[in-house]
């Protein structure tokens, strides 16, 4: 069965129907020479995310929006660009599904505090015997 013809399912679970998946091919950019001048062998996979199941989906969706668009034209070869655009856009979903933990501040300890503060005032005093006064040339 090609990759086309089936449904993109995350290592988190969410799944992408093969039908939301639109794939088009296109001849690749840069060097390459001859064959990649005559082969479409770039891959651009896009998906709607309308259709996207499982857990997440809507802070997918939230944060990527409804159509998601990957290329993929490092490979010669049209087959492999098509498994890495997959790649790629399953990346990409899982990430987005990524629920963000949100900070929680803190605060320097007592001791943290006065270690800082004692440095300070080392600091501060080693910079004060540097200082040039007058009489100091003699």
């Amino acid at each position: 069965m090609p990759a086309a013809d089936r449904d993109l399912v995350t290592a988190r679970g969410l799944t992408v129907p093969a039908a939301a998946l639109d794939e088009r091919f296109a001849r690749g950019s840069g060097p390459g020479g001859q064959h990649r001048n005559v082969t479409a062998s770039a891959v651009e996979l896009t998906a709607d995310l309308t259709a996207l199941q499982g857990p997440g989906a809507a802070r997918v969706r939230a944060r990527l929006g409804d159509v998601v668009r990957v290329r993929a034209d490092e490979s010669r070869s049209q087959w492999r660009n098509r498994s890495l655009a997959r790649e790629r856009l399953a990346e990409l979903i899982d990430e987005a599904a990524t629920p963000v933990t949100p900070r929680r501040p803190t605060r320097p300890s007592r001791r943290a505090r006065l270690r800082r503060l004692a440095e300070k005032r080392r600091r501060s005093e080693r910079k004060r015997q540097r200082a040039w006064r007058p009489g100091d040339d003699a």
